[in-house]
């Protein structure tokens, strides 16, 4: 169990390929969308919004953490844009965690370059508090910023879109603040579970295709306390 956990934890390391401080800057694609527009929807949103990852395999709710500004906000911006539109979860390993968001993912012509891609940024860690403690733990439906290992980045900046779902907590617990934890799930584990469940290659990869149709915001849950109360009337 220990080997297979430290093959996990190095695959993981490696899968963000974006730039870090001193780090080499991988191929990139940059977001579609109008970030503009992906800004004045995130406006109107609450600090904890809730997002619905929809696959071809089920949804998973999730909610970000406010607390993660930066990956909260960031999350949104390319959710809203169409980043993540048809990518494919390209790294699943049953009993820890599934991983996507990569733009490559797109072009199977790219296949070898899955697990390299992202918009060509990082983003500064947010996994610590000012004691120095984990904000946030690896439980069960974490959402969670993939990276680069420490060598090659050692402010552990995350990925500019990666990210991963933990699947089975107790086999994660080795990252608590290591990798910035920035939502939950809320709903749709089972999905996880599912997805976590399938047969994949030796790079990990699913042998039948995971696709992310959408991540949408939730507009029901998402609503202010005032107009959910207004409904009952």
């Amino acid at each position: 169990m220990k080997k297979l956990l430290g093959l996990c934890l190095i695959g993981l390391v490696l899968a963000a390929g974006c730039k870090g401080r001193g780090g080499k800057k991988q191929d990139a694609e940059v977001a579609p969308a109008d970030t503009t527009a992906a800004a004045v929807a995130m406006s109107s949103l609450p600090a904890e919004p809730v997002y619905d990852i929809v696959t071809n395999m089920g949804t998973i709710r999730v909610k970000l953490y406010k607390d993660t500004p930066r990956h909260n906000a960031n999350f949104q911006k390319l959710a809203l844009s169409g980043y993540y539109d048809s990518l494919l979860f390209h790294r699943v390993i049953n009993h820890f965690m599934i991983q996507g968001g990569d733009p490559f993912t797109r072009d199977t012509s790219k296949v070898d370059q899955w697990g390299e891609g992202g918009p060509g940024y990082t983003l500064p860690a947010e996994m610590r508090d000012s004691d120095g403690n984990p904000l946030h733990r690896h439980k069960k439906g974490a959402l969670a910023a993939a990276r680069r290992g420490d060598f090659a980045n050692p402010y552990k900046e995350s990925s500019g879109s990666q990210f991963y779902l933990v699947q089975d907590p107790d086999n994660c617990v080795h990252l608590d603040g290591e990798y910035t934890v920035f939502g939950e799930t809320v709903a749709g584990l089972n999905v996880i579970d599912k997805i976590a469940a399938l047969p994949t290659d030796r790079r990990d990869r699913p042998v039948q295709e995971v696709r992310i149709l959408k991540i949408r915001a939730n507009e029901e849950l998402n609503k202010a306390p005032e107009e959910k109360s207004a409904e009952t009337f």
